[in-house]
């Protein structure tokens, strides 16, 4: 008896390895059987519905009509862009 033993637990990596993928692969098959052909539903990623969405607003509004770039100095932070620069007086 302890000899039947011995040969299992030397030989159980070999035996049940095989014994998995077969159990795996079968129940990977039943259950696409089961839930039958997936749906596909295209579902676009967040990334494509953002770039969309901006698409969108852009269509909306005139490209003509934008801020000069010294409008748009006025909107950004005195200490990042007066940093280097002299102060008026």
């Amino acid at each position: 008896m302890w000899l039947m033993w011995t040969v299992i637990r030397s030989y159980a990596p070999y035996v049940t390895f095989p014994v998995a993928l077969v159990v795996g692969a079968v129940g990977y098959h039943l259950e696409w059987f089961i839930r039958g052909t997936p749906k596909h539903r295209e579902q676009k990623s967040i990334a494509e519905q953002r770039e969309e969405r901006k698409l969108e607003e852009q269509a909306d509004t005139d490209g003509t009509q934008v801020l000069s770039l010294k409008d748009k100095l006025e909107f950004a932070p005195r200490a990042a862009l007066n940093r280097n620069r002299p102060q008026e007086s």
